[in-house]
């Protein structure tokens, strides 16, 4: 393979730009965004129950690592119908802007206070549609200066190839665009904080029930493993 200087260069400048930024609990703001009972059947792009737990996993961040959240609803007296009833109980003081027209909600002047009043720079969004609700607003906090974190399994669209357009589209502009586990995880740090793995394991067993089974076999192996014939054997 052959490089000639001016390859080299960029390679050079794109690798010296690059910064790890870290999602903080103490400075993230969490935006649930259009994740309306009406609009959930838009959401073709994953198959129905993956979706519902992902956006129930996504509107639980808040409660689980004690985020600030705003809520918003776009026409939710037509056909998008409202947020669902656990995520208003859950946050019954969070503000909740029910826009009237605004497409994107950084049009509304309610909701754009309200991120302006939380004073967070990080936003951690994910709505319906990925391609509107979730881009548009992601593409102008990015404008606004925010570091702006896209929960790609709990926004929805109706097809595939515009999930992924729209995620390209995001990453180009600087949005990160990242999984529940991955938000987890970086919020969380340690294990051994608080929220851990004992405030943790109950969520992800719910929301993320690949990792919840690795800690029930894990839990049934301490508790009532045996080794089998062979296994002691093994390097």
């Amino acid at each position: 393979m052959k490089f000639n200087l001016n390859s080299i260069l960029l390679f050079a400048s794109t690798a010296s730009a690059f910064k790890y930024e870290r999602l903080d609990k103490n400075d993230a703001l969490l935006i649930i965004l259009d994740l309306q009972e009406g609009l959930f059947q838009v959401a073709r792009d994953f198959d129905h129950v993956s979706y519902r737990n992902a956006m129930y996993a996504h509107a639980e961040l808040g409660k689980v690592f004690d985020l600030p959240v705003i809520m918003t609803s776009s026409a939710e007296t037509g056909p998008n119908g409202p947020l669902p009833n656990e995520f208003l109980e859950w946050y019954p003081t969070a503000p909740l802007i029910k826009r009237q027209g605004e497409v994107n909600a950084w049009d509304n002047a309610d909701f754009k206070n309200a991120v302006i009043a939380a004073n967070k720079s990080q936003i951690i969004i994910g709505g319906i549609t990925t391609d509107v609700c979730t881009a548009f607003l992601a593409l102008s906090l990015v404008d606004a200066g925010y570091s702006v974190w896209a929960n790609v399994e709990s926004s929805g669209t109706t097809t595939e190839l515009i999930r992924d357009t729209s995620n390209d589209r995001m990453r180009a502009a600087g949005v990160n665009v990242i999984s529940y586990f991955h938000i987890v995880c970086e919020l969380m740090r340690d294990w051994r904080n608080t929220p851990g793995a004992e405030q943790l394991f109950g969520v992800l067993d719910r929301y993320y029930p690949v990792y919840g089974m690795l800690a029930r076999g894990h839990r049934g192996a301490v508790n009532n493993g045996t080794v089998l014939p062979g296994e002691d054997g093994l390097p």
